[in-house]
């Protein structure tokens, strides 16, 4: 890889790890009772809404070769949440006080700090053996949490919402079709697509922490 591209990737990952960071920090009051759970959008929405905006840049550096990832993947994993957070959560107000934010908020930020910081020290190749560990074991408990209780739930809550208000209709009416039945499907969907992308980091976790990979270091 040449320097600058390696530079540039130090950078972009340190960011987004610094940019979730400082929103895990914002949601960590959040837990403190029950009714502060319910500003979990107001105090960290825009933050994150802008980092997942961001994100989009990691379909780029997969299209062009900077980094060994698919880029319809890489596009499938940011179409998914930019989904969830900037047409379903920040368009509908009623969802953005649901615990089920969140959950799912807390969920992105913890592993999404543990990610990105995790991907700058492998370009840089110092990562330490237990944030290789802890990237290919956190993902086991967060993304389950941040997917059923979190975004699953929050768009069960939006449905009566979108179908009221009959959503993004100047568009899905080109498709003989309402964002209301569209999202449905997503519902339906959503467990077999994340239940592939869960299988697939399992095996990226056997790859780097199985014994091929224990002997590789030793």
């Amino acid at each position: 890889m040449a320097r600058p591209s390696k530079l540039y990737l130090v950078c972009y990952n340190s960011l987004q790890s610094i940019g979730w960071f400082i929103a895990l920090l914002r949601l960590l009051p959040c837990l403190a009772s029950p009714v502060s759970a319910h500003s979990a959008y107001a105090v960290t929405g825009d933050l994150i809404c802008f980092l997942q905006t961001c994100a989009i840049l990691e379909t780029v550096h997969a299209a062009i070769g900077l980094v060994p990832t698919a880029p319809l993947l890489a596009f499938l994993q940011w179409g998914g949440r930019s989904h969830f957070v900037l047409a379903i959560v920040r368009q509908i107000p009623e969802v953005q006080s649901s615990p089920s934010v969140l959950i799912t908020f807390m969920a992105w930020s913890i592993s999404e700090v543990i990610r990105y910081f995790h991907y700058a020290m492998t370009t840089l190749k110092v990562c330490p053996s237990w944030l290789t560990y802890l990237r290919y074991t956190a993902f086991i408990p967060l993304y389950p949490i941040g997917v059923g209780p979190g975004e699953m739930w929050t768009m069960y809550q939006a449905l009566p919402f979108v179908k009221k208000r009959d959503l993004y209709s100047s568009f899905f009416k080109k498709f003989s079709m309402s964002y209301h039945s569209f999202l449905v499907g997503v519902l339906v969907c959503y467990p077999f697509l994340w239940l592939k992308l869960y299988l697939h980091v399992f095996k990226q976790r056997k790859s780097k922490l199985g014994k091929g990979s224990r002997k590789k270091r030793v």
